[in-house]
C-alpha cells in the first residue's frame, strides 16, 4: 500500500500511533485528577498508578533505538 510493506505500516502504527494513544490517556489521567480535585499528591499517585505501565513500552523503545544504532 502506497510502496510500503506491512512491517513498515505495522513499525509505523505501533511507534506514532500506541505513543500517540499513550498521551491520550495521560490526557485522561490529567483530567480526573483535576476533576476529582486530587491535590499534588493525589496527582502523583494517579499518574504513578496509572501511567507506570507506559513506562515499559518507553524504555522498550529507547532500548532498541540504542541497540540498533
Amino acid at each position: 500500500m502506497f510502496g510500503f510493506t506491512e512491517e513498515q505500516i505495522a513499525g509505523f502504527g505501533l511507534t506514532f500511533g500506541v505513543g500517540g494513544f499513550m498521551l491520550y490517556m495521560l490526557f485522561i489521567i490529567g483530567q480526573l485528577a483535576w476533576e476529582s480535585k486530587a491535590g499534588k499528591f493525589g496527582t502523583f499517585v494517579l499518574f504513578l498508578g496509572l501511567a507506570f505501565g507506559m513506562v515499559g513500552f518507553a524504555a522498550k523503545f529507547v532500548i532498541q533505538w540504542v541497540l540498533t544504532r
